[in-house]
């Protein structure tokens, strides 16, 4: 498979794995993992502190990175020239980020981000990315790499402009931006659009149900599939009725069955074309193929969204319309579930306006994660955004609903391989779960009992852990343990029982601050 490669590749491919894992507060107390959050904060950070929450739990993720546009003189700074990127790349690819050129830049910024999305997106989830010519074909190698080429979908392409820019001096108006959709695995699929049962009637009031007219024209020639094509005759008229250039859709006794179950609908005439009736009930699916041209939303729409909801300022440079992201949402998510969107580089906040909106129309209960890097964004207009989505503003009636809004704290690590201060033991058991596992906790534990956290494949983990106390894998406890079926994975402080004491018992010991240190 042919790979991407640039300068500083080698120093992010793996650096998602040394990022620190920092602890999630919100600001009033609500406990992260449940409900719509908005987090404030480098979204590389940001990913990693929400990998304990939401491993393996994501089921549409969509993303509008920077497209590379070398502007910075946006209200958002759209470009990978950010002073907070800049920084990054220093600290991360060393001194080569002094010869990257804007590609190389774009690509190290984004690379260890698209590897944590991939980790916490569901086995069924997708990925949607909004990115123009620019970057594209490098995105795509990309994806490719970290998704795998078989988990690509497509690409859905926007047609943004409504009218034709005249600007350019090469002619050309560049109307269209892309949306690369990439799926977690092969069980990955777009929801599809609801298909017009309007057509289904039953005017003869068939006992079958209603029904629809439906074409009966094949799409092969005679050379091509020669068993298609022939003479089609009405068994009660005689009327005889020639082959189409293009054959029937069906064989010779395909057909003669469906002649038989008289759902062939016969014109009086032998220039007439018979077509079949297609009946409401046989329908498998109440969704038929997404287009992959959307072109009935503009981004002119998305500009005059935000002025009305900001009293007319211009507060946000090219947002993208709700209406597209909606469209979006309901394509990589389920109504009748409580599904997780997630969205790193939120901007504006569309991806959890159009969350709810879309939760408002067909009753669904999604909820929405939202990351923003720039603080002056995230509090004055993503947040700001959201409040007014549900409370209303002016003709428009609130939509209900509540977000917590949470900031990145002190990493679970200090720079000592001590435990941050403000770490408790439901944050430390998440983590330690995660780690072992890949996967998340259902519920947050408090500590008391056992110290039981969950299974997973036939281990059974355990984390001893207190504030202030040292926690040790003692005698009794072993005792305890070793009374229990299957392998057991005990996190604690020290364990002066034997290592063969251990074995006997099926359980092993875990130092917590050396693993954690590691």
């Amino acid at each position: 498979m042919p790979t991407l490669d640039w300068i500083g590749k080698r120093a992010v491919v793996n650096h998602h794995q040394h990022v620190p894992t920092r602890l999630l507060h919100t600001d009033d107390g609500t406990p992260v993992g449940g409900g719509n959050l908005l987090v404030e904060g480098d979204n590389l950070l940001a990913l990693k502190a929400l990998l304990p929450y939401y491993a393996g739990q994501v089921k549409c993720i969509y993303i509008d990175p920077p497209y590379n546009t070398g502007n910075e003189g946006w209200v958002y700074n759209d470009a990978v020239n950010a002073p907070e990127i800049r920084c990054w790349l220093g600290q991360t690819v060393g001194k080569e980020a002094d010869d990257l050129s804007r590609h190389d830049k774009w690509l190290c910024m984004m690379y260890p981000r698209l590897q944590l999305l991939r980790q916490l997106l569901r086995k069924d989830g997708l990925i949607f990315i909004s990115i123009d010519d620019r970057e594209v074909a490098n995105l795509r190698l990309v994806m490719d790499e970290i998704f795998g080429r078989i988990n690509f979908v497509g690409s859905l392409i926007w047609k943004r402009r409504q009218n034709v820019d005249s600007r350019a001096i090469n002619g050309l108006s560049v109307d269209h931006e892309y949306l690369l959709t990439y799926s977690a695995t092969c069980e990955g699929r777009l929801r599809g659009q609801a298909k017009d049962l309007t057509k289904y009637t039953n005017p003869n009031n068939d006992p079958r149900g209603a029904w629809a007219s439906d074409n009966l024209v094949g799409l092969a020639t005679k050379e091509q599939r020669p068993n298609l094509h022939y003479e089609l005759v009405n068994p009660a008229t005689g009327i005889p009725y020639p082959c189409p250039e293009a054959g029937w859709r069906y064989s010779k006794e395909t057909m003669a069955r469906l002649i038989a179950e008289n759902r062939i609908i016969w014109p009086p005439k032998p220039t007439g074309r018979p077509r079949f009736r297609r009946y409401q009930n046989d329908l498998t699916d109440e969704f038929t193929g997404q287009s992959s041209v959307l072109n009935t939303v503009f981004n002119t729409q998305a500009t005059l969204e935000l002025k009305q909801m900001f009293d007319g300022s211009d507060v946000f440079d090219f947002p993208k319309p709700v209406d597209l992201i909606k469209l979006i949402v309901q394509q990589g998510t389920s109504s009748n579930s409580s599904d997780v969107v997630l969205d790193v580089f939120s901007g504006s906040g569309t991806t959890g306006h159009a969350v709810m909106q879309l939760n408002a129309e067909d009753g669904g209960n999604r909820r929405f994660l939202l990351v923003e890097m720039e603080p002056h964004i995230a509090r004055d207009i993503t947040a700001e955004r959201l409040r007014r989505v549900i409370n209303g503003y002016g003709d428009k009636p609130g939509l209900g609903g509540t977000f917590a809004y949470a900031t990145l704290g002190d990493p679970l690590m200090d720079a000592d391989g001590q435990l941050g201060a403000g770490v408790t033991y439901a944050d430390l058991a998440r983590f330690i779960f995660h780690k072992e596992t890949g996967q998340t906790l259902a519920d947050a534990p408090d500590g008391r009992g056992d110290g039981f956290l969950g299974e997973r494949n036939g281990v059974a983990y355990y984390l001893l852990w207190g504030k202030g106390a040292e926690r040790v894998l003692d005698v009794d406890a072993v005792r305890r343990l070793a009374a229990r079926p299957g392998l057991k994975t005990v996190y604690a402080d020290a364990c002066p029982v034997a290592a063969d004491r251990l074995a006997r018992a099926n359980v092993r010991f875990v130092q917590t601050q050396y693993a954690l240190g590691r």
